[in-house]
């Protein structure tokens, strides 16, 4: 059987790629290092934006393990300029995974491109694996899993939040594992 943890990362101080944690999200990123301490993680991937690379620092650490950065664990942006209703854009753009905004990326480009590295782990030798990303990305990735993730669950994650993903021969099964 092969575990995969999506992990969304800690609290932040904004959405920038250099957007560093909170002093609440570093401690959040050492409670996650002892939380998955006993998972006997093999291989981490991460999102190289800030925010994402400083949540799970402290577990590589812990564990003598290299993060891994994918740029296919990056944010999925959903427009270039700001916007009063990005809630209702958001929820559109899961409605209509075509639907692109100016200077954003489609919920369908996002999928495939999550799709794409969770293929790769899937077929991959490691058993169990790590992958640190975003809200909107990481919905996208347990979307792989279950088709009713959605615009709802995204915007019912935490930061952070983890998920652990089981996938033998007989199929994938997905448990939110991360209770605040």
């Amino acid at each position: 059987m092969k575990t995969i943890y999506f992990i969304r990362h800690a609290q932040a101080e904004g959405q920038p790629r250099e957007a560093r944690l909170t002093k609440k999200g570093e401690e959040q990123a050492q409670q996650l290092a002892e939380f998955l301490n006993d998972k006997q993680i093999d291989c981490i991937y991460s999102s190289p934006f800030e925010r994402a690379l400083s949540t799970i620092q402290p577990f590589a650490a812990l564990q003598g393990l290299e993060v891994k950065k994918d740029k296919r664990l990056e944010e999925r942006v959903l427009s270039s300029n700001m916007h009063p209703d990005w809630k209702e854009m958001l929820r559109l753009s899961f409605e209509d995974f075509t639907l692109v905004y100016d200077g954003g990326e489609s919920c369908g480009s996002g999928f495939e491109r999550a799709g794409s590295i969770l293929d790769e782990a899937i077929t991959g030798k490691s058993e169990n694996i790590v992958f640190v990303t975003h809200g909107n990305l990481m919905t996208l990735l347990l979307r792989h899993i279950d088709s009713c993730f959605g615009v709802t669950e995204l915007f019912s994650l935490t930061n952070p939040d983890v998920y652990e993903i089981n996938i033998d021969e007989t199929g994938r099964q997905w448990k939110r594992i991360w209770l605040q």
